[in-house]
């Protein structure tokens, strides 16, 4: 599903990630650890496409990033949720139209869209605050609200980067909850935390990342 070969990407002449190779299966949930600065967030934006590898190739549900048009580049995000840790809310839109705004650029009809809205917000369990505003919402909230719009799409893949980072343990492990329950429903999900709480005991894959090397695997 998300298959890295040889990639490295730089930053002037700061090397962000060097000559990483990691595979991740189609349904899988999996991590990724490491301290801060190891490479995370940038490995996570090579595969919704924010950025390009310098070297290598990134193959994402059948499509291969180094081959890829332009515009073909919207047809690989809709195959892709994303799950910040700053939320990333419209704060002047609903929680409904945070949610709904994606499927409405796609030109999704009206009632496909509320039911796809509702069924997320059930999922999430906040389809009473449709008609709120993200500046009512607690952290738990905002970040629930956040994994409903990234999932809203039906994506084949669901990333988060460190979306339990602004939470208190009790929020993190709801979060956690809620993820199981989409990965149950067939979505490949990949986390990248340096919270080894998310992982414990779980016996999921992990995988290691030091200083912009792949430094190992294990299981949580």
């Amino acid at each position: 599903m998300i298959t890295f070969n040889g990639v490295t990407k730089a930053y002037g002449n700061y090397r962000a990630l060097s000559d990483i190779s990691l595979n991740i299966r189609k349904g899988e949930m999996a991590f990724m650890t490491g301290p801060s600065g190891a490479g995370k967030t940038t490995l996570l934006k090579l595969i919704y496409l924010a950025e390009r590898p310098d070297t290598g190739n990134i193959i994402i549900a059948g499509y291969n990033t180094a081959t890829l048009k332009e515009k073909s580049v919207p047809f690989l995000r809709r195959n892709i949720g994303v799950v910040f840790q700053d939320f990333r809310l419209l704060h002047n839109k609903t929680v409904y139209d945070n949610i709904a705004l994606a499927l409405r650029i796609r030109g999704i009809a009206q009632g496909e869209i509320k039911n796809r809205v509702d069924n997320v917000l059930k999922l999430v369990g906040l389809r009473h605050k449709a008609e709120g505003y993200p500046l009512s919402l607690s952290g738990g909230e905002s970040q629930r609200i956040a994994i409903a719009r990234a999932v809203v799409g039906e994506p084949t893949v669901l990333l988060a980067d460190e979306p339990t980072g602004n939470l208190d343990y009790d929020n993190s492990i709801s979060i956690m909850d809620i993820f199981r329950e989409i990965n149950a429903k067939g979505t490949t999900i990949f986390i990248g935390t340096h919270n080894h709480d998310l992982f414990r005991n779980t016996g999921l894959r992990i995988l290691k990342l030091n200083e912009g090397s792949l430094a190992g695997e294990g299981v949580g």
